[in-house]
């Protein structure tokens, strides 16, 4: 018989894309301070931290799970050398939706899959998003119809809603951007005999 497997999430969006891929797991979010392991990657690029995030996250909850197979991911938002974190008040939110204005960023989504305290599998998929030119009088309207959702995303977007109006351009698969890339993960489970085949 084949390993459970459990989702180290708490995010309703990557529950649905493994529901709707038809997977029997468990859901669980893992207990780390992700600021505190971004404080010791100074440096890295933003696919490392992503990667450290979603190792870390998948051996945490892992403990918790012997014999599991443990799916750990996380994402990062990257324009140049800055990395993105979620906003923590609108203004916060206007200052990066206006940095990304007229430019073309990149969504890193991170996926480890670790059992038994050891990290057996890892992979970084790519999104590229471009903003169209963006006034500031559409940015103050565009949060003030979208109100606190935009605290739920890092790029104070959420392409699933309103958030699509402000793109000109995408190149990279849907489950990427909603930061669980499901096509890679769902071959390495097949090849690991986790699922059907």
């Amino acid at each position: 018989m084949s390993p459970p497997l459990v989702l180290a999430s708490s995010s309703p969006f990557r529950r649905m894309l493994m529901e709707n891929a038809g997977l029997a797991f468990e859901s669980r979010a893992a207990d780390i301070d992700e600021r505190k392991i971004e404080a010791g990657l100074e440096g890295a690029s933003p696919d490392e931290v992503a990667l450290s995030l979603a190792k870390a996250k998948a051996l945490e909850v892992g403990s918790h799970f012997s014999g599991a197979l443990v799916i750990g991911s996380d994402q990062t938002m990257s324009l140049g050398s800055r990395v993105y974190h979620k906003a923590k008040s609108l203004a916060e939110a206007k200052e990066s939706l206006l940095s990304l204005s007229g430019k073309t960023h990149r969504l890193n989504s991170a996926i480890a899959l670790a059992r038994n305290n050891e990290v057996v599998w890892e992979h970084v998929a790519h999104a590229d998003l471009t903003v169209r030119t963006l006034s500031e009088s559409f940015v103050d309207r565009y949060l003030s119809r979208v109100g606190e959702r935009v605290f739920g995303s890092v790029g104070a977007y959420q392409l699933e809603g309103e958030g699509i109006q402000l793109f000109s351009r995408i190149e990279g698969d849907y489950f990427t951007i909603l930061g669980l890339p499901m096509l890679p993960l769902l071959e390495k489970l097949r090849e690991l005999g986790a699922i059907d085949g």
